[in-house]
């Protein structure tokens, strides 16, 4: 049976949960994280846990929601463990878009199309490892 860190790891595919940069893409290690954090009672269970780049991890910390900027409405981020990440986002050149309430208020929290983020996809699209074939 797989360690949960290795779980976490392989049901990921070693790419961020939120924004699916791949591990081989930063020097910095991707984290295991909460996704309702422990401060708010999140257990450290398979369910409850999820991979993510510096960036998003940072980024996300303990919320649970934020503000879609469309409508100005409160609404919950992305769960990775029970939303489809294509039903939220998809992916229109380096910049990723929110396609419900849920995946645009996902994207300004975790600040995901900061213009270094999309940078950085670019010079990965020129060498073949952006986009996710996958997502």
């Amino acid at each position: 049976m797989a360690s949960p860190r290795q779980l976490v790891w392989d049901r990921a595919g070693g790419r961020c949960e939120y924004c699916q940069l791949p591990q081989a893409l930063t020097i910095v290690a991707h984290a295991i994280d909460h996704i309702i954090s422990q401060q708010h009672h999140g257990g450290t269970t398979a369910d409850n846990l999820y991979l993510a780049c510096a960036h998003c991890n940072r980024h996300k910390g303990p919320n649970l929601s934020g503000i879609d900027p469309e409508s100005n409405q409160l609404v919950r981020l992305f769960n990775p463990r029970v939303d489809s990440w294509t039903v939220h986002f998809r992916w229109r050149g380096a910049t990723l878009e929110g396609l419900t309430d849920i995946g645009r208020g996902t994207i300004e929290v975790l600040a995901i199309n900061d213009s270094d983020r999309i940078e950085r996809r670019q010079l990965a699209s020129q060498v073949g490892l952006f986009p996710p074939m996958d997502t």
